[in-house]
């Protein structure tokens, strides 16, 4: 059978992630376009948008592209099985439907051998007593389906909070609750596999966060040689069970007792926005070198960075900019509270260290942040 010529990618989702997918496609001649909640979006500069409120539009979508990819795991199952019908979507749907239920989530972790915190299922106020009780507090409580940057989620921390911790999540009637890990740090494996089963790792990346969501990434995570080859091992076990194709983030709790799985993304990840800089090919580019069947890129490092996202308001643009060494994304987005609005990629330059460079851009943040590094 011959290989289908791609030309044209949609995309579910016209978020930031998506914007940056279609700007990485532009060099390789593919154009882009989208399925999103209003036209207005990240993305409405790079290609059509569908209004997926509409009547139709999920049909004029499908007949838009040649293959398709996602930008967001809450991407519509049902949509994904119309489009299915007619159409191939990278990732494949084993891994949209598992990334949605935690629950599933950890059978599969618990499957292939790869290590996560105990966990019960809970669905009353009287399973969520008893899984207090079998696992001890403090106990992390969360949607099973649903829920990013923090929410959908609540620490139970004293007894007499189990019953505020189903009344504000329990009208998801699903619930997961999961013993709280003593974690040294986070840090994520994000990773890519072709068509062909080719896969290819990018350094492991320490994560820190503000208000529960993302504030600022390191790369390569500090004092991480052994942990390397062990993230990337079970990144891979994922990767060929699931027969992915595209990038793959796996987000883990650094532990005294070793690495354990927190969760996975489908998807491009917030923690490697750095790799457009910093990585001779980027998440980016490499997710469309895969969903287009075309050769992986490599993901060697190019230079030890710090990414760091821009919350909420935006910074003064010539200020970020005369930092040397800067690289500044906006999203196109309209300032809110806790909304992600852009980001900065910070490399060491001949003149300039990274630990000055992220104290030199903590003091341009409208909302300062200690970049620990």
């Amino acid at each position: 059978m011959s290989k289908v010529q791609v030309e044209n990618i949609g995309i579910f989702g016209g978020g930031q992630l998506g914007r940056m997918l279609a700007q990485a496609a532009l060099p390789l001649n593919l154009t882009c376009t989208f399925y999103e909640a209003g036209a207005d979006c990240p993305s409405k500069d790079l290609g059509a948008v569908f209004d997926s409120t509409q009547a139709n539009a999920l049909q004029d979508f499908i007949d838009s592209a040649d293959v398709f990819t996602l930008e967001f795991e809450n991407t519509s199952l049902t949509d994904a099985d119309t489009l299915l019908t007619q159409k191939a979507l990278y990732p494949p749907r084993v891994a949209l439907a598992t990334a949605q239920n935690r629950l599933s989530e950890k059978a599969l972790f618990d499957q292939l051998a790869i290590p996560v915190a105990p966990y019960q299922r809970v669905e009353s106020e009287a399973d969520l007593r008893q899984a207090a009780a079998s696992m001890g507090l403090p106990l992390v409580v969360k949607t099973a389906s649903g829920g990013y940057d923090g929410k959908g989620q609540f620490v139970v921390r004293e007894e007499a909070q189990i019953s505020q911790a189903w009344q504000e999540l329990g009208a998801a009637k699903l619930l997961i609750a999961e013993a709280f890990v003593p974690f040294v740090r986070e840090v994520s494996i994000i990773a890519v596999r072709g068509q062909d089963g080719e896969v290819r790792t990018w350094p492991l990346t320490e994560n820190h966060h503000h208000h529960g969501i993302l504030s600022h990434s390191i790369v390569p995570a500090p004092n991480s040689t052994d942990l390397q080859p062990i993230a990337q091992d079970y990144i891979t076990r994922l990767l060929n069970h699931l027969n992915y194709v595209g990038v793959l983030t796996l987000e883990l709790f650094v532990t005294p007792e070793g690495l354990f799985a927190n969760e996975m993304a489908p998807r491009v990840h917030n923690s490697g926005h750095w790799s457009i800089e910093g990585a001779v090919c980027s998440q980016f580019e490499n997710h469309m070198r895969a969903v287009a069947g075309l050769p992986l890129g490599s993901t060697e490092l190019i230079s030890p960075c710090m990414m760091v996202n821009i919350i909420g308001q935006h910074p003064a643009r010539d200020a970020v900019l005369k930092l040397a060494g800067a690289h500044l994304h906006f999203y196109g987005k309209e300032e809110r509270v806790g909304r992600k609005l852009g980001h900065v990629t910070l490399i060491p330059t001949q003149g300039n260290t990274l630990e000055a460079l992220s104290s030199a851009l903590a003091n341009i943040l409208p909302e300062p942040l200690a970049l620990k590094g």
